[in-house]
């Protein structure tokens, strides 16, 4: 099944206990990591997007997504790993975020998008201590499909409340810059 017909073959905010266990795929370098098919709103093909002044190198810039301004966030640049070129298998896989305050939807730029995986609870173990630079607070766990080793991502840490006010806030001038506002931030 492909990943996006399995996209729609899940409906939108079903709380079943099958999609609780499916895992939408995706390679960053040789690593092959994870998010949780429920907080997946749909994968887009790359289009280069509009670049916000003083943001983090993270952060891509924004695209425009039905009307609404959405940040993309470059994953392989907030996690530390060397920088690989667009492709034609790089996609932006628009994820959900949220958090007490806040419901946003982000999109992370991946090298490829691989399927959706059913992964059993009892088949998830704890994330390994990395240390401080990786930060295991952001990894959920690991899977294994297929003999590989899965990261499973936990979606609403993968940035901290601090790196999402900025992704807010590029949100805004976006939006600012959009409406034809000459100067972004006023």
């Amino acid at each position: 099944m492909s990943a996006s017909s399995a996209l729609v073959a899940t409906g939108q905010g079903g709380q079943g206990a099958q999609e609780q266990n499916q895992y939408l795929t995706f390679r960053l370098g040789d690593e092959m990591y994870a998010f949780g098919i429920l907080n997946v709103r749909e994968i887009l093909e790359y289009k280069r997007p509009t670049r916000v002044p003083m943001m983090p190198d993270f952060i891509e810039g924004v695209i425009g997504l039905r009307g609404e301004v959405v940040p993309v966030v470059n994953l392989a640049c907030r996690f530390g790993l060397p920088a690989t070129g667009v492709t034609r298998l790089s996609c932006v896989v628009v994820i959900e975020i949220r958090s007490d305050t806040l419901c946003q939807d982000i999109g992370v730029l991946v090298d490829s998008v691989s399927e959706v995986v059913d992964i059993s609870p009892q088949s998830v173990r704890p994330a390994p201590e990395f240390g401080k630079r990786i930060g295991a607070d952001f990894v959920r766990g690991m899977g294994k499909v297929n003999d590989e080793f899965v990261i499973l991502l936990a979606e609403d840490r993968v940035l901290s409340m601090d790196e999402l006010s900025q992704v807010s806030r590029a949100r805004e001038i976006g939006e600012e810059m959009r409406a034809g506002d000459a100067v972004p931030g006023r």
